[in-house]
């Protein structure tokens, strides 16, 4: 930490940790200086009452999301930070493109194993991980997608290291999260910090309904001028109604559940006061089994039967595509340094954080020798659900931890702790180091258009690594500057 924020924040220690704010970038320029003054200046009892405001704000606007237990289902705010993440333009233009290539790969992968399958009979990949997978669906086998196109919206999981390095985590290439708050935080910004923001030039957020819009329209079936787009939810029991309520407001679609599509003659209709009308493309927040009951689950009430039908004759789009899962298995992204270098003839421009297949007799060796310093996550869970920080964990935890990848080694990848990078945040103890992540967002129609910034969460507990919601994170407004700096220069 440099001379200017030890002395604006004496008590801030980021330690052997990346700061996202006080850790020197040059073309950063000015604003981590201008951004640690303002906040200063506004005083921590201030800065609390306003962050207070904000977060009553969220409620007031029913940005929430659900929590379940076996007994309970709770809806919360997700907790928002008001101290904001900087990522610069040269670091933005590093992601952007990275986020591009891994999309680029991802797509390619999906669009041979469900069909020529050369990626396995290469030897990339081993078969098993591929048509073994719990998420591959025979049903897609020689089925092409428009544009090539099975992920439409992705969400890649990025952290920084202990050197400042950008590593990928995670993709998520089925049905990803989190886009709203990316947009509501940036309002909230705006109306509860507009002191912050003042002078400084960031690339915009608003522009995602729209975008997202375009691509639902450019994969829709026969040259429609105006194609109709649904946002297809599984109904306000679900843990993130909110965003699809937000997200069918901001592409200016109806918000459909399956009880109000019919298929007839192999065709989508939206049931209407006026009448039946069709639909064109299904922006689907609904997973894979309860799409259609006739082809998957024969109990989904959730679903539209004849919906994969309808598809698979020509009539309408989905996005994702069905089947989209394998691409974002934990053991399947061990192998995506190698997909990509496969279909596209480059070295990743982000790296992936080392990881052990623990269905590889190396890989479970590896790491039941070695449970104490890894991170030991299940294969088939998200939300942070199933993870044993070893470093972290107690003798009974790592020995639980043993038994569960013994009896299901298929199930376990184990990784190396990382220091995740760590950025001010408004705590107890006054404006504290929290650890975080990265989720930009990719859409992809004919091309791939990646959102200014993405969702950053952070653990809101001193010391946690674990930046899920379900787990405690909150989260933080991303800015990216849209200028880059030279050293010394002005805002």
């Amino acid at each position: 930490m440099n001379d200017i924020f030890r002395k604006l924040w004496p008590d801030y220690e980021s330690g052997r940790y990346f700061c996202e704010l006080t850790s020197a970038r040059p073309e950063a320029g000015p604003v981590p200086r201008l951004l640690a003054e303002r906040l200063e200046r506004i005083g921590l009892d201030a800065l609390r009452a306003r962050a207070s405001a904000a977060e009553t704000d969220l409620i007031d606007l029913g940005v929430t999301f659900t929590v379940y237990s076996d007994a309970t289902a709770i809806d919360r705010i997700l907790p928002f930070d008001c101290i904001p993440r900087v990522i610069t333009a040269r670091e933005w233009d590093l992601l952007e493109r990275a986020c591009k290539q891994r999309v680029a790969a991802l797509n390619a992968f999906l669009g041979d194993i469900y069909g020529a399958g050369k990626v396995v009979k290469d030897g990339v990949i081993p078969g098993e991980l591929v048509y073994g997978n719990a998420n591959y669906r025979p049903e897609m086998r020689d089925f092409p997608v428009p544009h090539g196109t099975y992920v439409h919206v992705c969400g890649i999981d990025i952290i920084r290291d202990e050197h400042g390095e950008f590593r990928v985590l995670e993709d998520n290439a089925r049905t990803p999260s989190g886009v709203s708050y990316v947009i509501e935080n940036r309002h909230l910004m705006l109306r509860t910090f507009p002191d912050l923001m003042a002078g400084i030039r960031l690339k915009p957020v608003d522009d995602y309904g729209r975008r997202l819009r375009a691509a639902m329209s450019e994969v829709a079936p026969g040259a429609q001028d105006d194609p109709n787009v649904v946002l297809l939810s599984p109904g306000i029991y679900n843990s993130a109604y909110f965003e699809h309520v937000f997200l069918a407001r901001e592409m200016g679609v109806p918000l459909v559940v399956g009880a109000d599509l019919v298929v007839e003659d192999e065709r989508v209709y939206m049931r209407t006061t006026a009448g039946l009308r069709r639909v064109h493309t299904i922006y689907r927040r609904l997973n894979d089994d309860f799409l259609d009951p006739l082809v998957f689950r024969p109990d989904s009430m959730l679903g539209v039967p004849g919906l994969i039908g309808a598809w698979k004759a020509g009539h309408v789009a989905i996005a994702n595509a069905v089947g989209t899962g394998v691409a974002d298995d934990k053991a399947v992204y061990a192998y995506m340094p190698r997909i990509i270098k496969y279909y596209l003839g480059e070295e990743p421009l982000i790296r992936n954080v080392d990881t052990h297949i623990c269905r590889e007799a190396e890989g479970l060796r590896y790491t039941l020798d070695n449970l104490d310093k890894l991170v030991t996550k299940p294969v088939g869970e998200s939300g942070g659900y199933g993870i044993t920080i070893g470093p972290r964990a107690s003798k009974e935890e790592l020995e639980a931890s043993r038994a569960a990848i013994l009896a299901n080694p298929d199930n376990w990848i184990s990784q190396p702790v990382i220091g995740l990078s760590v950025a001010p945040t408004l705590a107890e103890e006054g404006i504290g180091p929290r650890h975080l992540d990265l989720r930009p967002f990719i859409i992809t129609g004919k091309e791939s258009w990646v959102l200014p910034g993405g969702l950053t969460r952070v653990a809101m507990k001193r010391g946690s690594l674990i930046v899920n919601s379900s787990q405690g994170g909150g989260s933080k407004d991303t800015w990216v500057l849209a200028e880059t700096f030279a050293q010394g220069g002005a805002a």
